[in-house]
């Protein structure tokens, strides 16, 4: 097996880093990598080796992240994001392809794998993010009220969020803040502590960082669990302390198709690279069971 290799794209006239691994003789489906926010093809650095050695693997920097192009004025949220997950798959792949997202790409591979239709193979969501139909609801009174708009207001400010952008990007302010979403520290190295902070680096990024106070929430889980047509694989750091992983997976079980597979690891926000060797084992079982797999 040849290791991945650097297989730049352009979509819809930016420049995307996307990696690429292909055994010799891959087996079933292609698999696709996305990452959540603020990282990168990079947070795959353990799965791309023990997948590769059976897949043909790819993985992506969503445009705004990593060494994608992050350019203004760009509408990014998860249609955007939806939108260069399926034209990936489709000039790139050209086969069935199961989609694997952490937090944001969670999102973003959900929403791909619901617009795929059979051009998917399955998707696996790994602590996704996004909202459910009924998380939706206005906040009610005058209290809710305010506070909201008062905090808005405030995270509009351009100087506050250069202060704030500028103090998240700081390697201390990294480091800490991964401290917080693993449990067991260990992957928590300088590789991944840089692997955050430098695209941080790109003239872009804090255009980038600003529409995050503004990125539309996009569609709800639950319709988007509605339209999914293939196998779908939850995979869960159930102490998460980011998302309240037990209460999202409750939500997740009343919502999501009847065939859904499950795995519960005893991890954070990120178990495919807090503990990648018990993540990759969970993927290569699940991924042999699909049909024609």
């Amino acid at each position: 097996m040849n290791g991945p290799c650097s297989e730049p794209w352009i979509h819809a006239g930016h420049g995307v880093h996307a990696l690429a691994s292909r055994p010799s003789q891959p087996q079933g489906p292609a698999v696709l990598l996305v990452h959540g926010f603020g990282a990168s093809t990079d947070h795959w650095r353990y799965n791309i080796p023990a997948l590769g050695e059976r897949h043909e693997v790819h993985a992506v920097d969503l445009l705004g992240f990593g060494r994608s192009a992050k350019p203004e004025g760009l509408p990014y949220g998860g249609g955007l994001w939806r939108d260069q997950l399926v034209a990936y798959v489709r000039e790139r792949i050209g086969r069935p392809t199961v989609l694997v997202g952490n937090s944001l790409g969670g999102f973003a591979a959900l929403a791909a794998g619901a617009a795929l239709g059979d051009e998917a193979a399955g998707v696996v969501l790994i602590n996704a993010a996004g909202p459910f139909s009924d998380e939706q609801a206005e906040p009610s009174g005058w209290g809710a009220i305010t506070k909201r708009t008062i905090g808005a207001a405030l995270l509009r400010s351009p100087v506050l969020q250069r202060l704030l952008f500028e103090n998240l990007r700081r390697p201390a302010t990294i480091r800490r803040t991964l401290n917080q979403v693993y449990i067991d520290r260990t992957n928590v190295d300088e590789a991944l502590v840089e692997a955050i902070r430098r695209p941080s680096l790109d003239p872009g990024a804090f255009g980038v960082f600003r529409t995050v106070f503004d990125i539309p929430r996009g569609q709800p889980l639950d319709e988007l669990f509605a339209q999914l047509q293939v196998p779908l694989l939850l995979l869960w750091g159930i102490r998460d302390p980011w998302i309240n992983a037990a209460g999202r997976r409750a939500a997740f079980q009343r919502h999501s198709p009847a065939a859904t597979t499950e795995v519960v690891l005893d991890a954070g926000h990120c178990p495919h690279d807090e503990v990648p060797a018990q993540v990759n084992a969970a993927l290569l079982e699940w991924l042999a069971s699909l049909p024609d797999a």
